[in-house]
């Protein structure tokens, strides 16, 4: 792992370079896409870079895994990089690039503090961010090869189910009429699209279906923007453009947040869009027959916004030992016996001991939820999670 020699320095200079990780990381991006505007173009989210969210994730899984080594040097933060590995595979990320990121992000450390950046400090920064590099590179190496997919593939669409007003449900078979590779229920697939100014733009969907489905099918939410936010680029072209017939590239499926085999108790909870890899767990434990109890929890705004509700209700309702509560902030007399008015709240809710908990939706709502777990005996170890967008959760979780 790092050298004691490499690790007095970063442990001494890692205030300096915390404090100004986020300027770094603006500076980077910026010498990135001059150099290379074809990343920002077809490669990078550039809703996320308006936003200013990627930046923040990448600031914060950098500092988190130098904070990360200097603390135990025995060991590394596995957690944090398989899940960033799952993303860049989703991408395909290739070897190469890691040089190319290693360029730009040194200048703009040079850049912003200056005189500090002797070669002592450059040479034990870049041993940090080639250890992180290169054990991305081995994950990423192993996931590539345990895909049955190699690359993008073009998939047709065969329906189109408006779920919501903003929310649509794609469901897609291949276009050469090959086979459907497997996958775990939890995970996501990339999906390209040519947008109208010639950018290729990515975004990552949850299967919601589980594993053996003769498709490939997600759910789709309009993004609308605000004042900080742009609309969602990808989102509102599938929405406006795609219909059945149209053709997409989709990648292999990747995402560490997995359905594990277990007889222990669940719970499942989501929020708002956060519901999509839940339906596809819960249609895996209504057809496997998972006998232990299964909590199920969502939250949203009024259930007239409630994704896949039907699917929600019917799958735990197969479940021989299941609870299913649903908290609306409006209209939650509308849900009959499943609905609660307000956020979240497990105060009453029974949670076995023992459960495993997957959670996904906003981070207001997963702390929230994480934290009443906690409180009702749930070992934190036995806590997961999924984040749509960068994760600016794990990387000060690992710090």
């Amino acid at each position: 792992m790092l050298s004691e020699q490499s690790a007095a320095t970063v442990r001494a200079t890692l205030p300096a370079v915390g404090a100004a990780i986020g300027e770094i990381t603006e500076r980077f991006y910026a010498r990135l896409f001059d150099a290379h505007p074809d990343l920002l173009r077809d490669l990078f989210n550039r809703g996320n870079q308006a936003a200013g969210t990627q930046k923040q994730a990448l600031a914060g899984s950098i500092a988190a895994f130098a904070t990360y080594l200097v603390n135990n040097p025995d060991q590394r933060p596995d957690l944090m990089l398989e899940r960033i590995a799952h993303k860049h595979a989703s991408l395909g990320v290739l070897p190469e690039q890691y040089p190319v990121v290693h360029e730009h992000l040194f200048a703009a450390i040079a850049e912003i503090l200056g005189d500090a950046v002797t070669p002592e400090v450059a040479a034990a920064w870049t041993e940090v961010y080639w250890l992180m590099a290169n054990a991305l590179i081995a994950i990423e190496k192993r996931l590539y090869e345990q895909s049955e997919q190699t690359g993008w593939r073009e998939w047709e669409v065969v329906e189109r189910i408006e779920e919501t007003a903003d929310v649509a449900t794609f469901r897609l078979r291949p276009a050469d009429g090959g086979p459907v590779p497997g996958y775990r229920a939890g995970q996501y697939v990339s999906v390209g699209v040519k947008l109208e100014d010639g950018a290729r733009q990515i975004r990552q969907y949850s299967l919601t279906a589980a594993p053996g489905s003769p498709v490939r099918q997600f759910a789709v939410k309009r993004v609308a923007g605000d004042a900080t936010t742009p609309d969602g680029e990808v989102s509102n072209h599938l929405h406006a453009q795609v219909r059945v017939g149209d053709v997409l590239q989709l990648s292999a499926p990747y995402g560490d947040l997995v359905l594990e085999d277990t007889d222990a108790p669940l719970l499942l909870a989501s929020a708002g869009i956060g519901v999509t890899p839940m339906i596809a767990m819960l249609e895996q434990l209504s057809l496997t027959g998972h006998r232990a109890p299964v909590t199920v929890v969502h939250a949203d705004r009024s259930p007239a916004v409630h994704a896949l509700r039907s699917d929600h209700e019917a799958y735990a309702a197969k479940l021989p030992d299941a609870q299913a509560v649903f908290f609306y902030e409006q209209g939650a007399e509308d849900a009959a016996g499943a609905g609660r008015p307000g956020l979240a709240d497990l105060t009453d809710v029974d949670v076995p001991a023992g459960t495993r908990a997957y959670l996904c939706g906003p981070l207001p709502f997963m702390r929230a939820v994480r934290e009443q777990l906690l409180a009702k005996g749930v070992a934190p170890a036995d806590i997961h999670y999924e984040v749509f967008g960068p994760d600016l959760w794990l990387a000060r979780t690992a710090a």
